[in-house]
């Protein structure tokens, strides 16, 4: 993410570290009351991989078997944030043997001997929040064996870290960044000697967040699934730790927690995966499971949309499609202009996808992954639906979504024993004088979907745009593309005349790729952007292209099963991303 360089974001990270060097002078020696049961998930390839002296954070590899890990993030950012949370703890722990706790005491102390004194860049409030929840969590493994003077050392670092976390969370940005430096504290309160007193601050703060942050059908402002899964786990957490230790968890945190199970439902495909918008991926590995479970509800959907997505799903084919307007404000620092893309998944496998967030690659990536072409949906070529930051500036301020849809249409109809969506968005009324919209109709045995997208004018007011535009491309008309991202997985290949692509999965299926004829069809390069690997993977899209001409352009395209092909098949290949670095 790109760091913010404004004035009051300098005047923030200056208090910062004048209350972190404040807080570490504090001899607060402590003790565990008690520590809640570990429940964070960490995976044992990736631990492994540690111990063998391999980090690969945020796209960024570096090799060296005796290198401390706070050696490897030189001057990336993104990489010294992964670290400074200390989420790899929790993959360290996975693997649990003698090794993996010799190097988890090691870099534990180490970041001690190093930023204890309240320097570094992890005196930041969420940072903090997530350091403590896996301190606490891992401390009795963190412990063992280790000497009264560590274990001193090590009970007085939590206590200066729950100081500075009660001075500064206030100040940290609504959304996961404060619901985790809460859930820090809480679990400081409930578990640290001495810290009992910041507890009822924290819960009550918390208690409070979830009204003002999470609306009525359980979503967030950043319209961001994985993100709903951190704050879901956060919370699932909390709820958990206050009952164990026998305290009353307000009933607006648990109002939260069974507002936001249903939404994670719907945004789940059937390959277990949450649909990735807005700068979020899957998710990893049983943690949207183990959130659902650990909310105690079962609850099923009850409205249309669910944070803006719309979902359809039949059979073993699940469809979402990003059918609300993009965030706005400082919510939209990481957001995509991606209205009314969708992703298709049939069974365990992915078919048509986004290219998912390029944060981890690199700006460039970052910038290019937000902008309309980098999502299964229509675009006007050289523009995107939503304007994507202001390139070369770094600030929050310039890096918000702007100049996005301002009406965004949408309706859920059942024509013919089908599932219909119907949406439109006016992303290029502005600048072109068109709306874009767009059908979606899933057979009711999951086994097909019809598509068509419009391009028209809807004003007299439209028309004069749309007319001046045209004579700016030189007559020649509008050029559109419609864009059908495909998951690595998926071996394409043109067939039929050039009228149709066939689809191969890895379980066997086929789906077929037909159009109406109107537009260009071509298959061409793509990338797939993911968390745990070096570079993007490479895959192809599907592309349909033309101009637009005239004051109403329509493009119609299915996506079927071949004929043979089961509805349901035996799927058991598996592969964990994290086995390799491989591409």
């Amino acid at each position: 993410m790109a760091q913010p360089k404004t004035w009051r974001a300098r005047r923030t990270s200056f208090m910062h570290r004048v209350h972190a060097r404040r807080a570490a002078r504090i001899a607060a020696a402590t003790a565990f009351v008690s520590a809640p049961e570990p429940r964070s998930i960490g995976r044992v390839s990736r631990g492994r991989q540690f111990i063998a002296g391999n980090f690969l954070f945020a796209g960024h590899l570096v090799e060296g078997p005796n290198l401390s890990i706070w050696d490897v993030a030189g001057d990336k950012d993104v990489v010294a944030g992964e670290l400074q949370s200390c989420r790899w703890l929790d993959d360290l722990v996975a693997v649990g043997d003698d090794r993996a706790r010799a190097k988890a005491q090691e870099w534990v102390f180490d970041w001690i001997d190093r930023y204890g004194n309240g320097t570094g860049p992890g005196w930041v409030p969420d940072l903090v929040g997530g350091r403590l929840i896996r301190w606490i969590n891992h401390g009795f493994f963190l412990l063992r064996g280790q000497s009264s003077e560590r274990s001193t050392q090590f009970f007085e670092s939590l206590a200066q870290q729950t100081i500075f976390l009660a001075r500064r969370w206030n100040v940290t940005a609504a959304g996961l960044p404060r619901f985790e430096a809460l859930t820090g504290m809480i679990y400081a309160g409930l578990s640290l000697e001495g810290m009992e007193d910041h507890l009822g601050q924290a819960v009550a703060a918390l208690a409070a967040d979830c009204d003002t942050q999470i609306d009525e059908q359980g979503g967030i402002p950043t319209r961001n699934p994985e993100e709903l899964l951190e704050v879901a786990t956060l919370l699932n957490w909390t709820v958990q730790a206050l009952d164990e230790m026998g305290h009353d968890c307000p009933d607006q945190i648990k109002a939260a927690v069974g507002r936001v199970a249903p939404t994670l439902r719907a945004l789940r495909h059937s390959d277990g995966g949450l649909a990735r918008f807005h700068g979020g991926g899957r998710g990893i590995e049983g943690r949207l499971e183990q959130a659902l479970v650990s909310s105690g509800t079962k609850a099923l959907p009850d409205a249309t949309l669910y944070m803006g997505f719309a979902r359809l799903s039949a059979g073993r084919t699940s469809l979402i499609v990003d059918a609300a307007k993009p965030p706005s404000g400082p919510a939209s620092i990481n957001a995509h202009a991606s209205t009314l893309a969708f992703e298709l998944t049939s069974g365990r496998r992915p078919v048509v996808v986004s290219c998912g967030s390029g944060t981890n690659f690199g700006e460039n990536w970052r910038r290019a992954s937000r902008a309309t072409p980098s999502h299964s949906t229509l675009g006007i070529e050289g523009f995107s639906s939503a304007r994507v930051g202001v390139p070369g500036r770094m600030s929050a301020e310039h890096d918000m979504l702007t100049d996005g849809p301002t009406i965004v249409h949408f309706g859920l109809q059942k024509p013919d024993g089908k599932r219909r969506l119907e949406m439109s968005h006016n992303g290029y009324q502005a600048s072109h004088g068109l709306t874009h919209a767009r059908v979606l109709d899933m057979s009711f045995d999951g086994r097909s979907v019809d598509g068509e997208d419009l391009l028209a004018t809807l004003t007299e007011a439209d028309n004069g745009q749309f007319a001046a535009a045209l004579a700016e491309a030189g007559l020649t008309g509008i050029p559109f593309s419609i864009r059908f991202h495909l998951h690595p997985d998926v071996e394409a290949t043109i067939d039929m005349g050039a009228t149709a692509v066939s689809l191969t999965l890895k379980s066997g299926e086929v789906w077929v790729f037909r159009h109406d004829g109107s537009t260009k069809l071509q298959l061409v390069p793509s990338v797939f952007l993911e968390n745990g690997r070096l570079k993007p993977r490479e895959t192809q899209q599907v592309v349909l292209s033309g101009r637009t001409m005239s004051y109403a352009t329509r493009v119609r395209w299915s996506l079927a099963k071949a004929h043979g092909t089961p509805d349901a098949v035996r799927d058991l290949e598996q592969a964990d991303p994290m086995d390799s670095f491989d591409d």
